[in-house]
């Protein structure tokens, strides 16, 4: 039996919630203290959980705190296939060693959020790797074109005269089959997942299961006013360090402070509208950022690394002095390209990505700024490379 209490339960079917399928039946299900089995599936399509995807996770733990049963999919076939939702063009095999490398640091960054050992743990290569031409036949004939292509992704890359692949269509198909396998009652997802989600309600049926209600939660938006995604690179990591994550908070638009707080945070909606008044009444929406990224980072890192993080970032912004702890690199050579030592010393992705912070005036040497990326640098030790607002590095002889 999972616990009931109401108010949780209110909170629960509220707070951050887009829409839901079978409203009556899931609340129903909850007050009858109904232990549900609450599904979740994450494509490991890269390394990294983003503060977007902890929205689900920090709902999933609201149910694993009333004692409801998680269960994660890590889709490691389906990250090799590649979900064309909400994507303009198709998306590439990944290949499943690549999937594997992602999937290496999974079970450790959700166990921030949720009691990793209540988890109930599939990758779902356990049984689409089993699947056979003639079951797949079956699952297809559940679905029409029509249906597919009316998929608003599907409609504008038609109407583009872009390629979209068969494999693509097989997508849903398999998220679907993954609900009947675990035998889901309620699936939860981005509300750019509502089709892969319903999939699960037409497919479970063909198997003799009652279908899953489904659960969507608001999507949240990226530094850079788009929708938080890895492929847009606007996002801020769970396991960004507490500096970092600090630093991207305080650069979010003021206007989605009370976006964060309410999807980023377990601060109640009331204090979040006193802040939206206090705002419109001229208050420094600068104070109420700061106390956003400190509450994120306390609940990623701990009260003490909150501190620190905020410390640090009020020294070097607005005191305008270094961090107190700058990361060291040793080179190894006695002179280097510029953009060669910011790649080596992981300052940047890609010599490409050091090109571009160079030629935008985002370097800078000792102080100095550095706008010739093809300038060769005599390394001194103790010689402070500055990269954008936040990446430091101090060079060693």
């Amino acid at each position: 039996m999972a616990k009931i209490n109401q108010q949780k339960i209110k909170n629960l079917l509220n707070r951050n919630v887009e829409q839901i399928i079978e409203s009556t039946n899931l609340k129903k299900r909850l007050l009858k203290g109904k232990t549900l089995r609450i599904k979740h599936g994450i494509d490991p399509t890269g390394p990294k959980i983003h503060l977007g995807h902890a929205i689900i996770l920090w709902k999933l733990k609201e149910f694993q705190d009333l004692g409801h049963t998680i269960v994660l999919i890590l889709g490691d076939y389906t990250a090799q296939i590649g979900d064309p939702s909400d994507k303009l063009a198709k998306r590439p095999f990944l290949s499943e060693k690549q999937v594997n490398e992602n999937l290496r640091n999974y079970q450790k960054q959700i166990g921030k959020i949720l009691n990793i050992k209540k988890v109930e743990w599939h990758r779902n290569s356990e049984w689409l790797k089993k699947l056979s031409i003639r079951q797949l036949d079956e699952l297809a004939e559940l679905f029409s074109v029509q249906q597919m292509m009316a998929r608003r992704n599907f409609k504008e890359r038609w109407k583009k005269q872009e390629e979209i692949s068969i494999r693509e269509f097989h997508y849903p198909l398999y998220q679907g089959y993954d609900s009947v396998m675990i035998k889901a009652d309620l699936e939860i997802g981005g509300t750019d997942q509502l089709f892969n989600l319903l999939a699960g309600r037409r497919i479970q049926p063909a198997y003799q299961q009652t279908p899953q209600d489904i659960m969507t939660l608001k999507m949240l938006i990226g530094l850079d006013n788009h929708k938080m995604s890895k492929t847009k690179d606007n996002v801020i990591y769970i396991t960004d360090s507490p500096t970092e994550q600090y630093g991207k908070i305080m650069s979010i638009p003021d206007h989605l402070i009370s976006h964060y707080f309410e999807l980023c945070t377990p601060i109640k909606n009331k204090e979040i509208q006193k802040i939206v008044t206090a705002m419109k009444q001229g208050a420094n929406p600068r104070d109420f950022k700061a106390k956003l990224a400190y509450q994120i980072v306390e609940l990623y890192y701990g009260v003490k690394e909150a501190q620190k993080a905020e410390q640090e970032f009020n020294q070097v912004f607005r005191d305008k002095q270094l961090p107190a702890n700058i990361p060291t690199y040793k080179v190894k050579k006695q002179t280097y390209r510029l953009i060669d030592l910011l790649f080596e010393a992981k300052l940047t992705l890609s010599k490409s990505e050091a090109r571009r912070l160079v030629e935008h005036g985002a370097v800078k040497v000792d102080g100095q700024l550095i706008n010739d990326w093809s300038d060769q640098l005599i390394p001194k030790n103790g010689m402070i490379i500055k990269v954008g607002k936040r990446r430091f590095i101090k060079l060693l002889k």
